[in-house]
């Protein structure tokens, strides 16, 4: 319903600022990842980026919206979002989730993210200069923003870690600092190479403090950052202090009616079929939920169907182990077999019910059927 309610806001704002209400072109990309399958979910990404998706409406941005997005969706959402920036005055990029920095690079992490090696970086996170490149490419003296609430401790990254040995020391804490074009300004919630904090409300500190200071129309940029660094420095108790770099080369408001000689927005009709895609928006929108969820409960199955297999193989080699030992004179060992042998069964019965619900969600998915899933 809360992602419902999400897009009924932000198609409702992109109607009432139709093309010809005003001659700047904004648009937004705004992204929360919490689900995550190989580490504990997140509490406040997925709020913290609806609320930012809302406010971003109110002020006139056309939001692309994405949330708990494995890394397929992920890439279509960055794809979708460049598509749309060739003729667009502001880039805004707002992402909340888990992140982290390997040999000063910044990379965010999908859902569906394992990095259990190195090499995994590449195939399982979005770098954050892939999306700053797709922002500045051919949009010399345009605009573009990027918001970054992700700093938060991350277990994948310390996996990441004990795979890498001596070179674990790449990892940084926290977030590297980015390099930016002429005409971007980029925000952390918290200064580089620091962790930031999820907070114990609905929101974390730094995307609650951005949203006021989003939605406070009549201040520029440059004096939202400053609240917001009080707000958040406030709620964390001094332990977080937001930081941002600008290359900005003049003032940026949120709300276009705020700046300087902007014209005031005309009062425009809504479309008289509004109920109808409200309508259809809601249907996709179900169906895009029911989707991730499916994604998220097929990869949970198929680890610990691997998982299951593992033990059983592991459990099989132990009863060689007993009867090769007892054929040199060891001593009797049945009941050591015996039970090592009621716990195979017990996997046995649980694989033999994930197998065909692992077919099933491939197939609702249209995915190839995967050899763990067969008989």
């Amino acid at each position: 319903m809360m992602r419902i309610c999400l897009l009924i806001t932000i198609l409702l704002a992109n109607m009432l600022l139709a093309p010809g209400a005003f001659a700047e072109k904004r648009v937004a990309l705004v992204i929360g990842n919490a689900a995550y399958v190989k580490s504990p979910p997140l509490a406040n990404p997925v709020n913290d980026a609806t609320e930012m998706a809302k406010a971003l409406a109110e002020a006139g941005f056309e939001v692309i919206a994405g949330l708990d997005l494995d890394k397929r969706t992920f890439d279509i959402k960055v794809r979708d979002f460049a598509r749309t920036l060739g003729d667009a005055d502001v880039a805004l990029f707002y992402y909340a989730g888990h992140a982290l920095q390997v040999g000063g690079r910044n990379y965010l992490v999908p859902v569906d993210a394992s990095m259990e090696r190195e090499r995994d970086l590449d195939f399982d996170t979005v770098g954050v200069d892939f999306v700053l490149r797709q922002m500045e490419i051919d949009r010399e003296n345009k605009t573009n923003l990027v918001f970054l609430d992700a700093c938060r401790d991350n277990p994948l990254a310390r996996n990441l870690a004990r795979s890498m040995g001596t070179r674990s020391t790449s990892i940084g804490q926290g977030l590297a600092q980015v390099q930016t074009g002429v005409g971007t300004f980029i925000a952390y919630s918290t200064q580089p190479g620091n962790v930031a904090l999820d907070g114990k409300g609905a929101n974390s500190p730094f995307t609650e403090a951005l949203v006021k200071g989003v939605r406070a129309g009549e201040r520029n940029l440059t004096s939202v950052m400053v609240e917001v660094r009080k707000d958040v420095l406030a709620a964390t108790g001094g332990r977080q202090v937001p930081w941002d770099h600008s290359s900005l080369t003049g003032d940026f408001f949120f709300h276009r009616a705020a700046a300087p000689g902007a014209l005031a927005r005309p009062d425009l009709p809504v479309a008289s079929d509004v109920q109808k895609r409200l309508e259809d928006l809601e249907r996709e929108l179900q169906r895009k939920a029911d989707q991730t969820g499916k994604v998220v409960e097929l990869a949970q199955a198929k680890e610990r169907l691997r998982q299951l297999t593992e033990q059983n193989q592991e459990d099989q080699r132990r009863i060689f182990d007993v009867q090769r030992d007892r054929g040199r004179g060891g001593a009797d060992s049945s009941q050591e077999i015996g039970r090592i042998q009621v716990r195979m069964v017990r996997r046995s019965q649980e694989m033999s019910k994930l197998r065909p619900r692992i077919a099933e969600l491939e197939a609702e998915l249209g995915l190839p059927s995967s050899a763990a899933a067969a008989k």
